[in-house]
C-alpha cells in the first residue's frame, strides 16, 4: 500500500500539494511502522497499542484517498482499488488485535 501511495503522490496535481502529499505518505508509513514497532516490544499488550494506532492510521488514510479523489487527484476507479485496499488493511489489523486479545 505505501509503494502505491508514493506512486500517486508523483501525480502531478498531488506532487504539487506538497502538505497533502506528505500527510498522505506519513500514514500509510505509520500503518507499516506502528506495526513493525509494536511487535519489536515483544510484550502483547504493547503490540495490541501499536495495532490501534497502526489502524487509525489506516482510518486516516482512507480519508485522504476520499477527499483526494472528492477533488479530483485521483480517479474513481483507482480511489475504489485503494479505499478497498486499505479497508481490508483495516480488517486485517482488527482481526489480529481480536486474536491477541483472546490468547491473553
Amino acid at each position: 500500500m505505501a509503494v502505491e501511495i508514493y506512486r500517486i503522490s508523483r501525480n502531478r496535481n498531488i506532487g504539487k500539494d506538497f502538505g497533502f502529499c506528505d500527510q498522505k505518505r506519513r500514514a500509510v508509513v505509520s500503518i507499516a511502522s506502528n506495526i513493525a514497532e509494536g511487535k519489536e516490544r515483544e510484550t502483547t499488550p504493547e503490540f495490541i497499542r501499536f495495532l490501534y494506532i497502526a489502524k487509525g492510521s489506516a482510518g486516516e488514510l482512507r480519508t485522504q484517498i476520499y477527499i483526494a479523489n472528492q477533488i479530483g487527484y485521483i480517479e474513481e476507479t483507482k480511489y475504489l482499488e485503494l479505499n478497498s485496499n486499505v479497508e481490508q488493511i483495516s480488517r486485517m489489523i482488527g482481526n489480529l488485535i481480536k486474536s491477541l486479545k483472546k490468547v491473553r
